[in-house]
C-alpha cells in the first residue's frame, strides 16, 4: 500500500468539505474520483461516509494496485476496485453512465497533467505565498505542461464543459477547493 504524506494531511479538511455535499439520508451516494493516488482518501472518505459508493479510478498501475489494497486491508464494502481512467480521453470513455453519480471529486491531480486532463491555484493571475510559487517553479521545472492554474482560467474550462464554480473554500497549507456544479 503506498502512502502520501500529502493525502494524510489533508484528508480532514477534504472530508469536512465533502459532508457539506453528501446527503447522510440518501441511501445511496455515487462518487467518482479521479486520479485516486494511493487510495488513502478512498479509505477515509469511505469509512467516514458509509452511505457514499466511492468509485475510485487511475491511470497509474502502482496506484490501481495500491488502492486495491486498502480496499482489501480495510474491508471496504462500500468501495468498487479501482478502474483505470484516462481524464484526457472523452468521459464517454471511462465506462460511466450519464447522469449515473451524484458527486465527481478530484484531489491534487490538475497540478501534475497535461492542460488536455483539465494545480493550488492562482487567483486573478496572482499567485501567493513564496511556498506555491516555488511549488510551482517546481513542477515546471518537471515538466512545462504542469503547475499551477489560476482559478479564473478553471471558470473557463468549467463553462466549456457547462459547469459553473459554485464555491471555493480555503484549505490548510495555502490549498483551495473548487467546488463545480452542472449547470
Amino acid at each position: 500500500m503506498l502512502v502520501a504524506a500529502a493525502a494524510d494531511r489533508n484528508k480532514e479538511s477534504i472530508l469536512q468539505v465533502l459532508r457539506q455535499y453528501v446527503n447522510p439520508a440518501a441511501p445511496v451516494v455515487r462518487v467518482l474520483e479521479v486520479a485516486s493516488g494511493t487510495g488513502q482518501h478512498a479509505a477515509h472518505f469511505s469509512r467516514a461516509l458509509p452511505n457514499v459508493r466511492w468509485i475510485p479510478s487511475e491511470l497509474d498501475q502502482r496506484c490501481l494496485r495500491s488502492i486495491s489494497e486498502y480496499i482489501s486491508k480495510g474491508s471496504l464494502a462500500n468501495v468498487e476496485q479501482p478502474r483505470t481512467l484516462d481524464s484526457s480521453l472523452s468521459w464517454e470513455t471511462w465506462g460511466i453512465a450519464p447522469d449515473s453519480l451524484h458527486l465527481i471529486v478530484c484531489i491534487n491531480m490538475i497540478h501534475i497533467t497535461e492542460p488536455s486532463c483539465t494545480k493550488p491555484y492562482s487567483l486573478n493571475g496572482i499567485l501567493t505565498p513564496q511556498s506555491n510559487i516555488d511549488f510551482n517553479q517546481s513542477l515546471r521545472n518537471s515538466n512545462p505542461a504542469w503547475g499551477i492554474w489560476d482559478t479564473a482560467d478553471l471558470q473557463e474550462l468549467g463553462k466549456a464543459c457547462r459547469l459553473t464554480l459554485e464555491r471555493m473554500v480555503d484549505m490548510p497549507a495555502n490549498n483551495k477547493c473548487l467546488i463545480f456544479r452542472k449547470m
